[in-house]
Order: C-alpha cells, then sequence, then structure tokens
C-alpha cells in the first residue's frame, strides 16, 4: 500500500468504526445524526472508551454506515468482542491510531448466599435502575440506601446490583467510602483517585482539585454504561463529586443518613426484618433443622436480635460454632435486656460497635446541631414508653419545642430513631438499649430522675388543660397546681382527646416508671391522677383510672393534701360502679364523703351524695338513696352553685322514676335541664338530657326516653361533642329496640359505632357494636349478631370487663341456638 494504508487484519473496534466512517466520507457528528445517536457515544467508541456497544446501537451504526451483510456481520462479531479479519477493507493510515481501551472493572462484592426477604425494595431499585435491551436512558439513575447500622444496607445494594449486570455492561465499581467507619472516613479526593484508577486513569494525571477530578471522572464515565455502588458514605456532599453525569451509568448509595438532599434520587429507607424473614435468615446461618425443633426459641431470639440482620447473623454464627447448644440456651442468655447487647459480639463488628459509630460521628461533627443530638439520645432513652413526642422531649431536654424537633428529626436522618408519625418517634429496641447503657455510664442518676420529673409535670399540665375543656366546671380544676413547663395547646376537647389517645400508654408508663424513684414520695403522681379524670371519664378508660389511682389516695394524705385525696377516693368508685360493682363503690363514696365533710368543702359533699344517689338507688336501697339525694339538694343551694344542683336534680329525678312517681321525677329532670341551659355548658346540659332519656327508658317510659335523647343528640350535634353523639344514638337505639322497631334500632346503633369509629373511641365503638349485636339477635340476624359480639368482645377486651362479658355471652347464647328477646340493659351507657 506504499505506506499510504494498511489492509486490517484482527482488529479493535474502535478501529473498525474509524474505518468505516471515515470510507464513507462522514465526521462523528453527521455519523451521529445518521443513525440517531449522539455524538459522544460516537467518540467514546472511537476514542475505545466503550468496546462493547448495544446491539441496537451497531444496528444503526450498520445501516448508517451502508455496510454490506458480510461487512455487517463482521462489525457485529468484532463489536461482540469475537475479533474479526474484514477481508477487503483498506484503513488510512491516519485512522490507525486509537487510545489503548479502558479497562473494564467488575469490582462487586459476592451476593449474599443466605440473602433473605427484601423483595419490595429490590424491586424498587431495579425499577429505577434495570434497562431493558433495546432501551436508552435520558438522566442518571440514582438510587439511596438507609437505615441503621446493620439494618442490612450494603447486603441488599450488593445483591440488587448483581440483578443488574445486564444493563451496565461496560462494567461495576465499588468503593466503602467509610462514612461510620471502621476508622476515619475517606475523604472524596481519596475515594475520587479510586474510582478513577479503576477506571485506567494514570495516578499522575487526576487533579488534586476536586471539581476538576469530578469533572475527570465524568468524563470517563460518559457514553459508558457504568453502575457505581458507593458503600457506607457520610452525606451528601461526600457523593456528589462521585456520580457520574451523563444519562447510561447509575449510582446506588448506601448510608445511615436519610441523604434526602441528593436530588432526582430515589430513597429507600430499610426497616427491621419480619419476624418470619428472621427466622429465614437464622435458618439460613444455623441450618433449618434446628429452627425447626426449637421454632418457639427461634422466633424469641428473632425478637432479641431486634430483627436485625446484622445481630441475626451474630447470633446464628455463636450457635452456628457451638452445635451442642440448643436454642433456648441462647434465649436464657440474652433475656436481660440490660446485658443483651454483650451477647450480640464484642468487637467491631459487634451491634453495639455499629450503634456506637453512628453516636461517635455525631460527637466528632463540626456541627452543634449533631453534637447536642448526641448528647440528647442517652437521656431519651430513660423515659420508658412505646415513643417520644416532641412536646415531651422538649421538656425532658429543657429546650424549646423547635429546637426538640430538629434534634429528633436529626436523629432520624442517622437512623438513631424512626419517625412513625408527624412528631412522634420510636427507638429501634437495640438502639433503645444501648442508649440506656451510655446513659447509664454518662447521666447521672439524679438527672435521670430530674428529666422524668420535667415529664410528669409535663402531662400534669396537659391533663389540666384537658379536663378544662371535657369537665369546664369540675371543681378538682381549683386543684391544679401551677405549671412548671410548657404544655400542649388544645384548640378544643376533641383535640385534646385525640392527643391523649396517642399519647395515653406513655402517660401510664412513665406514672409506673417513676413509682420505682424517689418520685413516689412526691406529689406529681397523685396529681397526675386527678388530672387525668378529664380524658379518663369521657373516654370511659376505666381500668387505667384504676391503675393509675391505686395508692394514690394513701399518698396524698401522707402528703398532706386532704382535698386531692378526697377526690381521688370519690373517683375510685366510678370504675367499680361501670364495670358493675356497685356493692364495692358505696364505701369509697361513703369515705370519700367523710373525707370532705372532715375538710369542710360543700361542693365535694354535695357530689358525693349525687353519686350516693345513684349508686344505692341501683342497689334498690330507695330510701337511703332519696335521704343523700335530699342532702345534695340542700349542699349546693347552699353553695349557690348551679351546677352541683342540676346534677343533684337529674340524680334525684332518676330515683322518683325508679319510684313510679313520675310527676316528681320530672319535676327533678325539668330542674336540671333548665339549669344545664343556662348555664351554656353544652357539655353539662347533653349529659344531663341522655341521662334523664336513659332514665326513662329504664323506667319503661319509651316515647319520653326518645324525646329526650332526641334533644341530647341534637346539643351533642350542635357542639360537635363526638363521645355525646355515640351515646345519644346509643340509647336510642335501645329505645327503639325494646318497641320492637329493630330497624330503626339497629340504624342508630350503627351510627353510634361510626361515631365512635372516626373518633377512634374503641371503648365506646365496642359498646356501640354490642347494643347492635342484641339488636340484631332480636331481630333473628343470628349469624350478624355473632359476629357483631364477637368483635365487641375483642373490642372490649381490657377496657370493659363487664361489657365484654355481655358480648361473650350472647355470641356463646347464638351459637347454641337459643331465642334472644331484647330488654333494656339495666347498665347505663
Amino acid at each position: 500500500m506504499h505506506g499510504e494504508a494498511r489492509l486490517l487484519s484482527t482488529v479493535s473496534l474502535s478501529e473498525l468504526l474509524r474505518a468505516f466512517r471515515t470510507r464513507a466520507g462522514l465526521t462523528q457528528a453527521a455519523l451521529a445524526e445518521k443513525a440517531g445517536l449522539s455524538e459522544q457515544a460516537i467518540s467514546v467508541l472511537e476514542r475505545g472508551t466503550r468496546s462493547r456497544p448495544r446491539l441496537d446501537t451497531v444496528r444503526s451504526l450498520t445501516k448508517a454506515l451502508d455496510l454490506t451483510s458480510t461487512e455487517a456481520e463482521e462489525f457485529l462479531s468484532v463489536a461482540r468482542g469475537k475479533g474479526g479479519r474484514p477481508r477487503s477493507l483498506v484503513l488510512p493510515k491516519d485512522a490507525a491510531a486509537a487510545s489503548d481501551p479502558v479497562p473494564t472493572p467488575w469490582q462487586l462484592p459476592p451476593a449474599a448466599r443466605d440473602f433473605t426477604g427484601r423483595a419490595a425494595q429490590i424491586d424498587a431499585i431495579l425499577s429505577v435502575l434495570r434497562v431493558p435491551a433495546g432501551a436508552g436512558t435520558t438522566s442518571v439513575g440514582l438510587v439511596t440506601v438507609s437505615g441503621m447500622g446493620g439494618i442490612g444496607k450494603t447486603t441488599l445494594a450488593v445483591q440488587a446490583a448483581h440483578k443488574l449486570a445486564d444493563s451496565y455492561p461496560d462494567g461495576h465499581l465499588y468503593l466503602n467510602l467509610r462514612g461510620y467507619g471502621p476508622g476515619a472516613p475517606m475523604t472524596t479526593t481519596d475515594a475520587q483517585r479510586h474510582l478513577l484508577r479503576s477506571l485506567g486513569s494514570d495516578i499522575a494525571a487526576i487533579p488534586d482539585d476536586i471539581e476538576e477530578a469530578a469533572a475527570l471522572l465524568r468524563s470517563q464515565l460518559a457514553g459508558r454504561r457504568v453502575l457505581v455502588l458507593l458503600d457506607n458514605a457520610t452525606d451528601v456532599a461526600q457523593v456528589l463529586p462521585l456520580l457520574p453525569g451523563s444519562a447510561g451509568s447509575a449510582a446506588i448509595i448506601t448510608s445511615r443518613d436519610s441523604l434526602v438532599n441528593l436530588a432526582s434520587a430515589r430513597h429507600i429507607l430499610l426497616d427491621a426484618l419480619s419476624e418470619s424473614e428472621s427466622v429465614e435468615l437464622l435458618s439460613g446461618v444455623v441450618g433449618p433443622a434446628r429452627v425447626a425443633a426449637e421454632p418457639d426459641a427461634a422466633r424469641t431470639l428473632a425478637s432479641y436480635s431486634g430483627r436485625l440482620p446484622l445481630a441475626i447473623r451474630l447470633v446464628g454464627g455463636r450457635l452456628a460454632s457451638r452445635p451442642a447448644w440448643p436454642l433456648q440456651h441462647l434465649v436464657d442468655a440474652l433475656e436481660d435486656e440490660a446485658s443483651r447487647l454483650d451477647g450480640l459480639g464484642s468487637d467491631e463488628t459487634s451491634v453495639r460497635a455499629s450503634i456506637a459509630s453512628s453516636l461517635h460521628f455525631l460527637e466528632t461533627s463540626d456541627r452543634e446541631l449533631d453534637r447536642q443530638a448526641a448528647g440528647a439520645l442517652p437521656l431519651l432513652a430513660v423515659l420508658d414508653g412505646s415513643d417520644l413526642i416532641t412536646g415531651v422531649t422538649a421538656a425532658l431536654l429543657e429546650v424549646p419545642a423547635r429546637r426538640a424537633g430538629v434534634i429528633l428529626e436529626r436523629l432520624v436522618d442517622l437512623n438513631l430513631l424512626e419517625s412513625v408519625a408527624p412528631e412522634r418517634y420510636r427507638f429501634h429496641d437495640l438502639i433503645r438499649a444501648f442508649s440506656r447503657e451510655r446513659a447509664e455510664q454518662t447521666v447521672p442518676q439524679a438527672e435521670h430522675e430530674r428529666a422524668l420529673e420535667r415529664v410528669l409535670r409535663f402531662y400534669i399540665a396537659a391533663g389540666w388543660s384537658c379536663q378544662a375543656l371535657t369537665h369546664p366546671a369540675s371543681p378538682r380544676l381549683k386543684l391544679a397546681s401551677a405549671p412548671a413547663t410548657a404544655k400542649p395547646s388544645f384548640a378544643d376537647s376533641a383535640s385534646a382527646m385525640r392527643w391523649f389517645d396517642g399519647e395515653h400508654r406513655n402517660v401510664m408508663d412513665r406514672a409506673a416508671q417513676a413509682l420505682g424513684t424517689p418520685l413516689r414520695r412526691t406529689a406529681l403522681l397523685p396529681e397526675l391522677a386527678l388530672a387525668m379524670f378529664g380524658y379518663h371519664e369521657p373516654r370511659r378508660r376505666w381500668l387505667e383510672m384504676q391503675e393509675l389511682g391505686r395508692t394514690m389516695v394513701a399518698l396524698a394524705e401522707q402528703l398532706g393534701l386532704p382535698l386531692i385525696a378526697a377526690w381521688l377516693q370519690h373517683d375510685a368508685a366510678i370504675p367499680e360502679v361501670e364495670n358493675g360493682d356497685l356493692e364495692a363503690a358505696v364505701p369509697l363514696l361513703s369515705r370519700a364523703l367523710t373525707m370532705f365533710e372532715a375538710q369542710d368543702d360543700l361542693s365535694g359533699q354535695s357530689r358525693c351524695c349525687s353519686s350516693l344517689t345513684y349508686v344505692l338507688g341501683q342497689l334498690e336501697r330507695l330510701d337511703e338513696a332519696l335521704a343523700f339525694g335530699n342532702r345534695s339538694l340542700q349542699l349546693s343551694h347552699a353553695l349557690g352553685d348551679t351546677t352541683l344542683e342540676g346534677v343533684a336534680n337529674i340524680a334525684v329525678g332518676s330515683l322518683y322514676n325508679q319510684l313510679g312517681d313520675h310527676q316528681r321525677a320530672d319535676q327533678a329532670f325539668d330542674r336540671g335541664i333548665r339549669l344545664g341551659e343556662e348555664s351554656g355548658d353544652q357539655r353539662s346540659l347533653f349529659k344531663r338530657l341522655v341521662n334523664a332519656g336513659f332514665s326513662h327508658l329504664v323506667a319503661g317510659r319509651f316515647e319520653e326516653s326518645i324525646v329526650l335523647t332526641q334533644r341530647a343528640l341534637e346539643v351533642a350535634a350542635r357542639s360537635q361533642n363526638q363521645i355525646g353523639l355515640s351515646e345519644a344514638h346509643q340509647t336510642l337505639a335501645s329505645a327503639f329496640g325494646v318497641l320492637g322497631d329493630f330497624e330503626t334500632g339497629l340504624r342508630h346503633a350503627a351510627a353510634g359505632v361510626d361515631v365512635a369509629r372516626r373518633d377512634k373511641d374503641i371503648a365506646r365503638e365496642g359498646r356501640a357494636l354490642l347494643e347492635m349485636a342484641r339488636i340484631s339477635a332480636a331481630a333473628g340476624a343470628h349469624s350478624d349478631a355473632i359476629d357483631q359480639a364477637r368483635t365487641a368482645a375483642a373490642l372490649l377486651a381490657g377496657r370493659s370487663p363487664i361489657h365484654e362479658n355481655f358480648a361473650g355471652e350472647l355470641a356463646a347464647l347464638l351459637e347454641r341456638g337459643e331465642t334472644y328477646t331484647y330488654a333494656v340493659a339495666t347498665n347505663p351507657i
């Protein structure tokens, strides 16, 4: 060829493409336009940066270059890496120079053999990053996988990356950025150098400047389909200069940080495994035979491991190396929560070390917020209870609520807390154990107690605020201490109820916790029990009222708080009455009356007398009941207290109804209801109307009952009293039920169920559903009635034992095939 050209023998793709393009007289830009490709794609192929294009790219080039069938076959063969020997193509000498091809990296760690679960998360990653054959992409695919240490982020990411091999034929890059140890985090500069060397860059040619190195990295990845797995990243700032810049490549980033500021990424938050997945993973480590032999122990081990993959593998590895150990032996060893972390590894791969590395990251951060969050974590774990809300955290840490929210969110960012709802947070069991361990080491016991005291004072203030809305005329309100901390702001009684619905179990748990500390000898717990009346009574949480009030009367007396003691004594009778033990209520109320007499408290005496009127009337001790009723009226007149007078009139009216003296009953009811109307207190008016309606119902005055209860329903609707709506519908259901109008009765019962369900009032929902079951049974719809009664029993379990028993007995009666005749239940609603 006289030195002007050479005959190609075995050639590279870059040489062959350049020769075909030159022969066709096309520039790179012209070929790109003709083939429907980017100019960049042609450039990287000719440079050798990409050596194996997609099949659809090869076909587009074959058509644009007008290759013969033989040339097309040879071109495809070279593109697939099988080499080629074109028989007639002559390559011009200026087309011979081509850069050496960039090495193809395959750096992924092996996928876990016993990978378990996470199907939804794998599918989510594949849906973002998998590229079907023949399809193109218009952007860089980005997925972040975040979660607490040991949750399985790396294992998941590696598993997904292996499934994506076909979509990224130009290689996989893997880099552990050591964001949370072991050792110091990798600098961005070092990470860039590692990636660029893996892509064939000469170390001497890599710029020291981060932005310049980032540009070089993006250039090296341009036109290629490479998957980059950046493991254990610190934050977004660390990873941004390491990401591809052109469509075609993609990245998966794992971190304990949420990385929510990484734009255009799909964010996947890993939670603990399910129980079944945890047991499956344990089975994969120790063998299915051992798990099958002790299934209960295996489930308990999964629970003790917090369903955390790292912890399960550590437990499983320990058992695998000790084949003679029963699983139950390790269950017994891990039973004590305080020392459980000791059984989950002891070196830098242990659960304790994993959690400690996250805390160390915060402690050594340059950001004040991070250091404050690190200091808060041990104190947050001091509290018993299932979760933390922002207001409680503010009281605990003695910071404004807004700052408390920022601290909690930062801990969520690092997956040291879980956000279970707006402004509500929860510890993972093992992080809680670690944090409590750290609290024992770093927080003095006296500060533990002061922190718990601040939280109890917060709950006391919240309780009084709630009671002021639900019982604005309650004489208990006069006994409230001045709030020593901020308190929740409730717009109305409904919002107060909902707040305590969510926080009530925490209140109970932390009150029980205080009983084990010197706080048990302070006035905090008796006042808390009294303040919570405003929630317990409307929600009919009688068992919790008993639980919280137990021993509080004696404690209040010891502390010189006689009126708090007297009101707690009175209120202790209410659960007994509601749960059907009227006899037990009488001595409690009698003692409360004596205690009020000793303090010359006429309002307390009046309330005790009206309560005894009702209870003794139910016990048919009518003469005693009437005497107490008249005394209650006399006391309220002496006080000039129309609220107490109205309550006493309703109690006396119910008694006259029992005696059959309907004229006197109506006079007393009219007086009590009129005083309620004059007071403007809609809740009090409602209670008087509905109680009068129920009294008429029990007395057999059904039409009068319906009239009064419909008035009560109107008052409840007008004042948006959801509890009242449910009560009124239930009373109307009973009235129509006893009249034999089952259709109307069922409609009211169903309305009562719906209102209670919307208000998330489980106890009242159960009571209304029980009424529905009674009417369905009387109407002959036994199958419906059985289902309704069983559901009611489940809802009432642990909330109202007497009504739970009623529901269970009704279901059992119907299942035996017995008939049921509707009658008015003598228990009040």
